[in-house]
């Protein structure tokens, strides 16, 4: 396929897109600031798109959006978290619905932020939305792409879970504390973390493209959501480093604000139905497993 990219530059668009052209995939990436031959430009803050340029597509990958954990959540910070995914993807969905002959399928990602804290409510597609800020985002996210599913183009929204790399993400942030001795518990440690390796991640999309079957929410996780106490248990096993250094949750509140509510403290137990009834096989189901691979610790 002739597959479009947005967010081409961030940590799952950087493995995608070797993992698509591996797989005899045409790759063209959609981006702010060309940096090779063969960028497509789009300024999706200022509603500026070249329509002509997006004829020929079979598929679009769409994972742009600003970044969720650098920064306090003030106000200004929630506005661009926010209007970065519902403008980019309406502009998106708006653009690809005006073509001649629109891509069979958008793979528009979004989160299982969707879900709020659901404690130790086992949640999949069908679950409710909750009713805290992420999940107000994720809500309109995802209502953005309907211009594009007006069209007949097959829409899959991508809730991620929390996406396991070295390379970017939760875990590169953990990795210096813990392999320095100073990880533990985040609060009191009952918080539902849904967990997936970015090979999952790249794997999972590379399926929703093929299968035609797949449209609507799928959640990106693996089958196998942990506990935060026992995420910590196993990659202190992992580094071989003791984690007996815990994170009270009024310390993470009062260093990230209600950033650490929604991402440290919250509970979701996430199921992937929708990948797992479509025949998707999982590379990690088992956290260990998953850490000593992406961290080479076999």
């Amino acid at each position: 396929m002739k597959v479009l990219v947005t967010g081409a530059s961030g940590l799952v668009g950087r493995a995608l897109i070797p993992h698509l052209t591996t797989g005899g995939h045409d790759v063209v990436r959609l981006v702010r600031s060309p940096s090779g031959p063969g960028d497509l430009v789009w300024d999706p803050a200022a509603g500026l798109v070249k329509p002509e340029e997006f004829e020929g597509f079979d598929a679009v990958v769409h994972l742009a959006g600003e970044s969720i954990a650098s920064g306090r959540w003030g106000t200004e910070k929630k506005r661009r978290i926010k209007e970065s995914r519902v403008q980019g993807t309406q502009l998106l969905a708006a653009t690809l619905a005006g073509l001649s002959s629109p891509p069979r399928v958008l793979v528009s990602a979004s989160a299982i932020g969707v879900y709020g804290d659901r404690a130790e409510e086992e949640l999949t597609e069908h679950s409710s939305a909750g009713s805290d800020f992420l999940a107000d985002v994720c809500v309109s996210w995802e209502a953005a792409t309907g211009a594009a599913e007006a069209q007949g183009v097959r829409v899959v929204h991508a809730r991620l879970g929390v996406v396991l790399s070295p390379k970017g993400g939760a875990l590169a942030k953990m990795l210096l504390p813990f392999r320095l001795g100073g990880g533990g518990v985040i609060g009191h440690g009952g918080q539902y973390m849904s967990w997936v390796t970015l090979d999952d991640v790249v794997g999972a999309i590379g399926h929703m493209l093929a299968v035609e079957s797949i449209k609507g929410p799928v959640n990106v996780v693996a089958p196998t959501p942990v506990t935060n106490r026992e995420f910590t248990k196993t990659l202190g096993r992992v580094l071989k480093r003791p984690t007996i250094v815990p994170l009270p949750a009024f310390a993470a509140r009062l260093a990230l604000g209600e950033m650490a509510e929604a991402l440290l403290l919250a509970s979701a137990r996430v199921r992937p139905v929708g990948l797992l009834e479509s025949g998707y096989l999982f590379r990690h189901t088992s956290l260990e497993d998953g850490l000593r691979h992406i961290l080479g610790k076999a």
